[in-house]
């Protein structure tokens, strides 16, 4: 099959993507392209909450980045075993759920809610203006200066409910086995203290959610133990995942007699929604203008530096990655994704080895499974400004040689004179791409078919 005249690289869109994230791509590179819309070649999916099959992945896709932090939309694992990093947008909708947990608490502790509905009820009675002092004794609360906040999960969100929560003369308690040195260094330095996840729920008046839903690992994270273990009056707040929490074990404290709120943008089970200490949300965490633009500029910006440089960011899957650009005219960059085990670099190393080619800088990291590479090979241009590539005659010489390797996943070269092409996968052990832009194949679902 002939190579089509393609020079630009094609993203595939699902969801409503922000218009000014998507500016962000050059329109010389880049074209942007709704899920339902031809052509079904995509270099790059961008989306938001939409659920993605294999079908909706292209064999051309060489990355996915999802507009937002959590990933369960997309099948993770699949994608790895794929080749193919799925990105997130760590902090682009933070200050916006920040913003929204403070709403949250405010509702746990003065009963705003409960009386506003109830001065619907007067206004449609017509007594509004004779009760409304005689009723606000009804929806008293307490102040939130002097009180405990346990922060589970110290992330960009969290800690940046930590900062509110101490301007706001609250005490904080932080909780969070995973905390990295960057995420460390975004906490308030000496205005906060650490905690077991026991000690922290057991010593909170406020204990708000901000870790990762992860299966078998934070599914119900707050379960029965934990619940049993919370004051009297705590609340609890949610902003997270619904699955973090053991509703069952959560209603039987209000059963028998436990006090304090749920507040949760999830949906929740049918012996919590009719009380009246459980407040729901329909999810607007991260639904402002701000933050959708916020978090598709993110993701807009790392997939252009993945598919123009091959460096990773902010991959769920992959390793971070980053090779220095060379600007020399005989410098040609190749990325190769790989089984992470002994000798597979040895390996790769040894085909442009064996062939002459001179590496002048590699790269190489890895993330479980997965090994991946960026190489800089030194080739001479020739007379139509493709490189020569020493013993093989063209490029797809060159990378049939990297995919016959045992544990290779997916090469591309990153061309600067045809961008979306030089792509290759190995699927079923059946390499797919080489010479071609636009495989028989139209998704990894037809693989399977």
């Amino acid at each position: 099959m002939s190579l089509p005249n393609r020079t630009r690289f094609v993203v595939k869109t699902f969801n409503k993507i922000s218009p000014g994230g998507l500016a962000r791509f050059r329109p010389e590179m880049y074209r942007i392209k709704p899920s339902d819309a031809a052509p079904p070649v995509a270099h790059a999916i961008l989306l938001r909450s939409h659920k993605i099959q294999d079908e909706d992945v292209p064999l051309t896709c060489r990355a996915i980045a999802r507009c937002g932090a959590g990933t369960n939309n997309c099948n993770v694992p699949r994608m790895t075993e794929l080749g193919v990093p799925v990105f997130n947008t760590p902090g682009a909708n933070a200050n916006a759920v920040k913003e929204l947990v403070l709403c949250g608490l405010f509702l746990a502790s003065r009963g705003v809610y409960e009386g506003a509905n109830h001065m619907v009820r007067l206004h449609a009675d017509g007594t509004a203006h004779d009760q409304i002092e005689k009723v606000k004794a009804q929806y008293g609360g307490r102040e939130l200066a002097g009180k405990t906040l346990g922060v589970v999960g110290l992330g960009a969100i969290g800690a940046a409910v930590a900062h509110s929560a101490i301007a706001l003369g609250m005490k904080v308690v932080g909780h969070d086995p995973g905390l990295s040195v960057e995420a460390a260094l975004r906490l308030p330095s000496g205005d906060m203290d650490m905690a077991s996840l026991e000690d922290l729920v057991a010593g909170s008046d406020y204990v708000t959610l901000h870790a990762p839903y992860i299966k078998d690992v934070t599914h119900h994270l707050i379960g029965e133990a934990l619940i049993k273990k919370m004051k009297p009056d705590a609340s609890l707040l949610n902003f997270a995942r619904g699955e973090l929490v053991d509703e069952d074990a959560l209603n039987a404290r209000y059963e028998a007699g436990g006090g304090g709120r749920y507040i949760t943008d999830f949906a929740v089970g049918p012996d919590l929604w009719p009380r009246t200490n459980v407040i729901t949300i329909p999810h607007l965490g991260a639904s402002t203008e701000e933050a959708e633009e916020n978090a598709a500029a993110m993701a807009a910006d790392t997939i252009q530096l993945f598919l123009e440089t091959g460096t990773i960011r902010d991959s769920v899957n992959f390793p971070a990655c980053a090779l220095p650009a060379r600007d020399e005219e005989m410098i040609h960059r190749v990325c190769v994704v790989t089984e992470n085990r002994p000798g597979m670099l040895g390996e790769l190393m040894s085909v442009f080895g064996g062939a002459g080619i001179n590496v002048s800088q590699q790269i190489n990291t890895s993330k479980g499974e997965i090994a991946y590479n960026v190489v800089d090979l030194e080739l001479p241009r020739n007379a139509d400004g493709k490189p020569e590539l020493s013993s093989f005659k063209s490029f797809d010489e060159l990378q049939a040689a990297i995919m016959e390797l045992d544990g290779v996943k997916s090469s591309r070269l990153i061309s600067d004179w045809c961008p979306g092409t030089g792509y290759a996968i190995k699927a079923g052990g059946e390499v797919i791409g080489i010479g071609v832009d636009s495989p028989e194949q139209e998704s990894y679902a037809a693989l399977a078919a």
